[in-house]
């Protein structure tokens, strides 16, 4: 995250998120999009963002001519977007027409997030936000990219990268970590992960992770590490070690690095530090005030330890987190975005 922004919504309305869906969209980005900002809420007393598709056309054929979309609204939805989401498609080397990347120019001109899902960030490179800042792409296109945006700072092989106001997703299924992250940047750690819960999905995939990451045939019957995650997540305020997982697991230090790295994309340490941070921050908006607390029962040890990870990973110092996300905040709509804690 190179900056901070806010993004909220004018009073009396919720966040509005706007897909821009083009010829030859890809459906599958479109549903992530649709799962985890278009649904309605009732399992948490309200709906958290007021969600839109917009189409140049009115007939728009998606991917491969497989279906398809009418009846959405046109462009000029785009003007009223909190958040946009640009559109993608497989052909990477067709223009994007010129309306569409206007739209995208004059969302970014008034201060509106903007969200690339997969070759979305061609779509946002082509309208020339991302010069000079960081973005993502798929590795099968990440030299390409690199060729026609030499201006961009391509971070490849992660799944997401958070630039501030500009959001970028690798591939397909980072198009649901990048949406869930939002959705934690928004709304805090509880929300998000009651909404991966709905999606039978992964709460927290780290954006750093490694997109592709390898599952080789196991010479052993069982190499999950499903049971020594569990075991540790049930002791994440004992201090915990590398050796400890790895004596949990069975196996040297060295041979549980590996299973990590093939399994999860990430290290041991990095997982467990991770996991104490998504557990303060759940303890923060439950309502435990006291960050000395927060910091032992998570793990973390001391409050300036908490404070250092909070501000790395969420952009807010705890206070400002508390103040955001915590039980005596405002019950409506929190603004999207991040803004500077104290």
């Amino acid at each position: 995250m190179t900056q901070d922004s806010s993004h909220a919504a004018p009073v009396g309305r919720p966040h509005r998120v706007v897909v821009i869906v083009d010829e030859n969209s890809n459906p599958f980005e479109l549903g992530c999009a649709t799962e985890v900002f278009g649904l309605r809420r009732p399992e948490l007393g309200r709906d958290l963002y007021d969600f839109r598709l917009c189409s140049p056309e009115p007939e728009t054929s998606m991917r491969d001519g497989f279906f398809t979309l009418a009846g959405v609204a046109g462009l000029e939805a785009a003007e009223s977007a909190d958040t946009l989401i640009v559109p993608n498609r497989p052909d990477v080397e067709v223009p994007r027409r010129p309306a569409v990347l206007d739209a995208v120019r004059q969302a970014h001109a008034r201060g509106a997030r903007l969200v690339g899902f997969c070759s979305g960030a061609f779509t946002l490179a082509e309208a020339g936000v991302l010069d000079g800042r960081r973005a993502t792409a798929h590795w099968q296109w990440a030299d390409a990219f690199r060729a026609r945006f030499p201006a961009v700072r391509l971070e490849e092989d992660v799944l997401f990268v958070d630039d501030g106001d500009v959001l970028t997703a690798a591939g397909s299924a980072a198009a649901l970590d990048l949406g869930l992250h939002v959705v934690r940047r928004d709304h805090g750690a509880e929300v998000a992960n009651s909404v991966s819960r709905r999606l039978v999905f992964a709460a927290h995939r780290d954006g750093g992770q490694r997109q592709f990451i390898e599952r080789p045939v196991p010479d052993v019957p069982n190499e999950s590490l499903a049971s020594v995650l569990a075991w540790a997540q049930e002791r994440l305020d004992a201090p915990l070690t590398v050796s400890a997982l790895a004596a949990r697991a069975s196996v040297s230090p060295a041979t549980l690095h590996r299973r990590f790295r093939a399994q999860l994309g990430t290290t041991p340490l990095a997982w467990l530090t991770r996991e104490r941070l998504a557990l303060a921050c759940r303890l923060i908006e439950r309502g435990e005030a006291r960050f000395e607390v927060v910091a032992r029962r998570s793990g973390l040890g001391t409050a300036a330890n908490l404070r250092t990870l909070m501000r790395r990973e969420t952009g807010l110092a705890p206070s400002a987190y508390r103040r955001r996300f915590g039980p005596e905040a405002a019950t409506g709509t929190a603004p999207a975005g991040r803004s500077p804690g104290p």
